[in-house]
């Protein structure tokens, strides 16, 4: 292995003079000997983690004239697809909002973080979720991460500022989420959070710091909170794993995809976000740790996927969380859309099932 710090100087060049992707391969290099793997799949587009932010925190909101929501060449999306820009103590972001029509008071509301390189209409066109979610009467949020934050827009998921309740990111985010549900009137009990890559790690972020916030999580193809606290240990967990992470307080039902063949973000992370956040139940949740109850499905997609997927159980019934592992799969979001990056078509719809499962997650805790 290169010596560490000679490899990160010579990434630091290299991005400073625009090569990111150089940069990425360079510090896969002194990472692993099997680097080649990660490089080629950073070069296809995988998820960099580049840092340079400056925060602040929220109060301002514009917004751009209705548009019709992105959808498919085959679906009609009945609602509004609207900018607007949000500012608070911890910092500012552009977001997109999706309003099906006919939508009243009390709607759940969904956030959607999008994976590196992506924008909100990229990931809402290629997971589908306006289509699914104006069928289910879904509000769904899309932060944006400027190229200011980082160079590939990816969520600083490890950066130990944005791991913590009140401070970066996740205080943007969680401001933005308590100010749409009090404008829109949304029920604050059915709050709900899901992204990939690098917006999966966020979504655990989220799911950890704030669970007075969310119901439930989604992470696909990401990571656990807190596995990370710098660029080298972010590009090694995403290798090898990081274990389980931090530990968690009051754990919110998860919900989880990830492609047993990823060679961006190693499919035992899936696994281990599973673990962490089964881990404790508490108040967000009115439910106190119980004997879990493990069931295991085997299933495909017909002319797709074949997939594992395993639901537990408190000793109540109740489910706290769910894996899917799609066998000879890699990282993409599961039964999307081709015209957006990074899906899946052939695996099982993760939109439809994380609406379900979240359909299924009420908080009795509302502060």
């Amino acid at each position: 292995m290169s010596d560490l710090n000679q490899v990160m100087r010579e990434a630091m060049q290299l991005m400073r003079r625009g090569d990111l992707h150089a940069a990425t391969r360079a510090i896969q290099r002194g990472l692993a000997a099997d680097a080649p793997n990660v490089a080629r799949d950073t070069a296809a587009g995988a998820s960099s983690s580049w840092i340079d932010a400056d925060y602040a925190e929220l109060r301002d909101e514009r917004e751009t004239p209705s548009e019709p929501a992105p959808s498919s060449p085959h679906e009609t999306v009945e609602g509004t697809f609207t900018t607007h820009a949000f500012q608070c103590e911890a910092g500012a972001m552009e977001y997109k909002l999706f309003v099906p029509a006919n939508i009243g008071p009390g709607a759940p509301l969904l956030v959607m973080l999008h994976g590196c390189t992506q924008s909100p209409d990229d990931f809402a066109r290629g997971t589908r979720m306006n289509a699914l979610a104006g069928e289910r009467g879904y509000v769904v949020a899309y932060p944006a991460q400027p190229q200011s934050r980082n160079a590939q827009k990816c969520w600083n998921w490890f950066r130990s500022d944005d791991q913590q309740r009140g401070s970066g990111e996740p205080a943007m985010i969680a401001a933005l989420t308590r100010h749409l549900v009090q404008k829109h009137a949304l029920d604050a009990r059915r709050v709900y959070a899901t992204g990939l890559s690098a917006g999966g790690a966020m979504a655990a972020v989220l799911g950890a710091t704030y669970p007075d916030v969310y119901a439930a999580i989604g992470v696909h193809s990401g990571l656990p909170f807190g596995v990370a606290s710098d660029l080298p240990s972010a590009f090694a967990a995403m290798r090898q794993g990081g274990g389980t992470g931090s530990m968690i307080m009051d754990a919110v039902p998860a919900v989880v995809f990830h492609g047993d063949r990823d060679v961006t973000v190693d499919p035992c992370n899936g696994a281990a976000v599973i673990e962490q956040f089964m881990s404790n139940h508490g108040c967000a949740h009115d439910r106190t740790p119980a004997a879990v109850q493990r069931t295991v499905e085997q299933g495909s997609v017909p002319g797709g996927r074949s997939y594992t997927r395993t639901v537990y159980r408190s000793e109540d019934g109740l489910v706290i969380a769910e894996h899917w592992e799609v066998h000879c799969a890699g990282h993409a979001w599961f039964g999307g859309d081709p015209s957006g990056s990074y899906t899946d078509p052939a695996g099982p719809d993760a939109s439809e099932h994380m609406l379900r499962f979240f359909d299924g997650c009420t908080r009795s805790c509302v502060n």
